[in-house]
This record gives C-alpha cells, structure tokens and sequence, in this order.
C-alpha cells in the first residue's frame, strides 16, 4: 500500500508510469509532474477505469474512500464510470437552469397563453427584484430560506402587498420548474404566512339607494371634456370597467341587437364579453353617448378618438362625490 512519503517522493518521467495502491487503486505519475489517481474494476465481464480526480487535491485518504464508494456502486450492479458521467450532465444541466433563465422561459409561455402585457410587465417587475438574489442559482438548487430572504427585503421597504404578490410570483416559477423537470418541489408554496399581511383598503361604495341618484345627478351635472362626459353617462348603463370603457370601438356595437361585443383582449379576465344596450343607451339621448363616441373614432381620420380619461371614469365607478362640475 502507498505512503505519502511515496507518493511525494514520486519524479516523472518520459513516460507516464503507476504506483499501485490496493484493492484497483493505483496513481498515475504524467511526464509533465502531474499525479492522478485511477480505479481500475470490472463490470458486466469487462475491464473498466474510473478517473478519481488528481493528488495533492484528492488525498491517499480520499481516493481509498472514493474507491470503496465505487466498489459498492459495483456490488449494486451500477457502473460507477456511467453514474459519474450522469451526475456531470445533471450538474451542467442545473447551472444552465438558473432561477432566472426558468423564470424568463414561464414569462414567454405566460405571453403564448393570453396574459395581458400590462399584467406580463407587473410580474416582470417582481421578478427584476428576485434576480439580484436568487436569479444566478439553479432552481433546483434553491431552499426556502433563500426564497424567504427576497420575501424579508421586499417587506422591510413596508410593502406588504408587493412581498404577498412576490410569493404568489415565485411559487409559479417554481411550480413551472417542476413541470418542466428543472426542480422536485415549489419551495415557495410553504412561505405562506411567513410575511406580514396587507391590510385590506376597500375603495368608496354606495351602499345606500338614495346615493345613487346623488351620483347620477352629478355625472349629469359634470363639465368635463364632451367624450368624458358621454362615456360617464354610459357607465351606469353598461357597468364595465374603466380601461374597458375608455377602449370601446365602433365595430364592437351592433346597434341592430343592441348588443356590445368586447373581445377577450380587451378583458381582465381574457375572455369576450356581451353587454345588452338598454332602452336608455339605445333612446335619443343615451344612444348618443355610444353611437357619438364610437363613430367618432371611425370618422376622425385619425383610427381613434380622444379617449376619455382613466381617473375620471375610476371615480364613477367608487361613487366619487368630488366631481361636481
């Protein structure tokens, strides 16, 4: 059996020659100084070679041990040269798997399916500041506490919300990660109730009935710009929300039916949707409101119209009382 002593005192020379150790253990001394050790064993009636790394990196203490691995891999019926090519592979597959290469490669499928792009650029911006920490690592390779960390950074800034909607976005990565063989489990799922809750903020609401014709009294009484003022007195008839109200085009209304068609695109929840005109869009002065606006973007020259602002139309929706004209 080797010594250190042995092993130490070994010179090269012109041809690479071997001192044996025990049991198919034995170094390799290379013309240019270099030792490297080597497990010689048979399997499946064949004489094969295991490579055991290099000496000093790779100790006469460990190579024994790196030997006696190999030789129960063997009695097991496993080919310990085939098991160490595999585990290279699996290594360079999960350094190619980053967090964020899996992350980029969901957001492209998340687009393939329909998510609306302003929701595609809220997620990416979670993600952006998931990145600096996590974003070089396997997914694989990540535990709960890293995952936890980009959690408690987001939190500590105050912004509950934002770290709630970060969990949600990270246990998708990862469950997308799971689906596509890149990681075992959603580290992320178990992180529930591990940050601090947001309080719930509920926008104004009218509650009572009598508030009701409070609010239409002053969305009649409004002296905003002329299509502002059309497409608030078509809200309470149609109840839709305002990016889809502000939206509208001509061809979505068949005027015959008296219905409104708005496509999936343009809905939150990626579906089409009808709306029936009601007997007070359709009269003369309602009917106004839908056939002005909507025509007036075919004949502007222009493809649209002015579109009636956002705030606005938000304020209608909770019952604003500040928009008395």
């Amino acid at each position: 059996m080797l010594t250190y002593i042995q092993i130490n005192a070994a010179k090269p020379r012109d041809k690479a020659w071997s001192l044996s150790d025990s049991q198919g253990l034995y170094l390799i001394i290379q013309p240019n100084g270099s030792k490297l050790w080597r497990f010689r064993y048979r399997f499946l009636d064949r004489q094969k070679t295991l490579h055991l790394g290099g000496w000093p990196q790779i100790s006469l203490a460990d190579a024994r041990t790196r030997r006696d691995d190999a030789k129960k891999l063997v009695a097991n019926g496993i080919d310990p040269a085939l098991e160490k090519k595999r585990a290279r592979i699996a290594a360079k597959h999960a350094a190619a798997n980053t967090f964020e290469a899996v992350a980029q490669e969901w957001l492209v499928k998340c687009e393939r399916d329909g998510l609306a792009p302003v929701t595609i650029e809220k997620i990416s911006w979670l993600l952006d500041k998931a990145y600096p920490m996590i974003g070089n690592i396997p997914i694989a390779q990540i535990t709960p506490h890293e995952a936890l960390a980009v959690l408690r950074k987001i939190e500590a800034t105050g912004a509950y919300e934002s770290a709630r909607r970060m969990r949600s976005v990270l246990s998708r990565v990862f469950r997308y990660g799971v689906a596509t063989v890149r990681c075992d489990k959603d580290v992320a799922a178990d992180l529930r109730g591990a940050i601090a809750v947001p309080k719930v903020k509920h926008f104004a609401a009218i509650t009572r009935p009598s508030e009701v014709g409070v609010l239409l009294r002053a969305i009649d009484g409004y002296s905003g710009h002329k299509v502002t003022v059309m497409a608030m007195r078509l809200s309470p008839h149609v109840l839709l929300r305002p990016g889809e109200l502000r939206q509208a085009e001509w061809t979505d209304i068949d005027f015959d039916e008296a219905i409104w068609f708005i496509p999936a695109e343009r809905m939150k929840m990626r579906r089409p949707h009808r709306v029936p005109l009601s007997r007070q869009v359709r009269g003369a002065g309602a009917g106004a409101i839908v056939g002005g606006q909507a025509r007036g973007h075919s004949e502007s020259g222009r493809g649209r119209a002015r579109r009636p602002a956002a705030s606005t139309l938000r304020q209608v929706g909770s019952g604003s009382r500040g928009m008395g004209g």
